[in-house]
């Protein structure tokens, strides 16, 4: 895999806020899932009641930070200065709030995503609860595409490169009440939609360039996932559906534990 082109990108939400109160970004800018508004880098869209972005596909980290912050700076010319941009997990509008909005804002999940371990298709999350959340996906492409059981395995190793040490930096604990557990994707033809992340990893440029590194590092060692799996049950004494409650449950000391043990035995960050 690793001879394989392989690419990188994402499209993060965030929300917004007026005088440090969180509003609904309906509305807020041109551009909606089916037709996205192209920018320098990427494009942008109203996403329910959040803000989000996609960037162009990057081969290197150092593009893959500055696409996103290149199409942030685009962003912010198309916001109105009252707005602050908040990236923050969790938005509790509260519903009453969120029940007074358009249709087209209250909508969530409009396409189904799946559970790389079982493949069966996610449950939708619930509409009529009091706060929103914003995810951080990420894309990873390879030269020539995957079929659906390496699609499946890259969505593992991504729980065990990105989901693992997301729990250092993402505190919240809420959001997959709601959505993104472990395991979460979609297929694509050009690789995989991760959507297990949060959009935390936007707060630093380190973070995003960590995001890159461990994407790519992920498809690269798709062809050694037997053995990663293999060190992954060694330490915990569990096969690798483990995962999936160390991640749901935010179990950080026993993220860090195996993020610490695996990264140092495949050379990841």
């Amino acid at each position: 895999m690793s001879d394989n082109v392989i690419t990188i990108g994402a499209d993060p939400e965030f929300f917004v806020s007026v005088e440090g109160k969180l509003v609904s970004a309906h509305g807020l800018v041109a551009g909606t899932k089916e037709e996205p508004h192209i920018v320098e880098g990427g494009a942008v869209q109203v996403d329910g009641m959040a803000l989000e972005f996609n960037i162009d596909p990057a081969k290197t980290a150092k593009e893959f930070v500055g696409n996103v912050n290149t199409v942030l700076g685009e962003m912010r010319k198309l916001v109105p200065e009252n707005y602050s941009f908040e990236m923050i997990p969790v938005a509790g509008f509260g519903l009453e709030y969120i029940q007074a909005q358009p249709e087209e804002a209250k909508m969530l999940g409009c396409e189904p995503d799946f559970n790389g371990y079982s493949g069966d298709v996610n449950t939708p999350p619930d509409v009529n609860a009091s706060f929103r959340t914003a995810a951080g996906h990420v894309h990873i492409g390879v030269e020539g595409g995957l079929d659906e059981l390496e699609q499946r395995k890259l969505v593992i190793l991504c729980d065990i490169l990105l989901g693992l040490p997301s729990l250092a930096y993402d505190k919240d604990t809420k959001r997959r009440s709601l959505y993104g557990m472990a395991g979460c994707y979609r297929p694509k033809p050009y690789g995989i939609e991760y959507r297990t992340l949060s959009n935390a990893w936007l707060a630093t440029d380190k973070l995003t360039e960590l995001t890159f590194k461990r994407a790519k590092r992920a498809a690269e060692l798709l062809p050694r996932f037997g053995e990663v799996i293999e060190s992954l049950e060694d330490f915990t004494g569990k096969d690798y559906n483990g995962l999936q409650d160390i991640i749901n449950d935010s179990s950080n000391y026993v993220a860090k534990f195996l993020h610490k043990a695996l990264s140092k035995e495949f050379d990841y960050v």
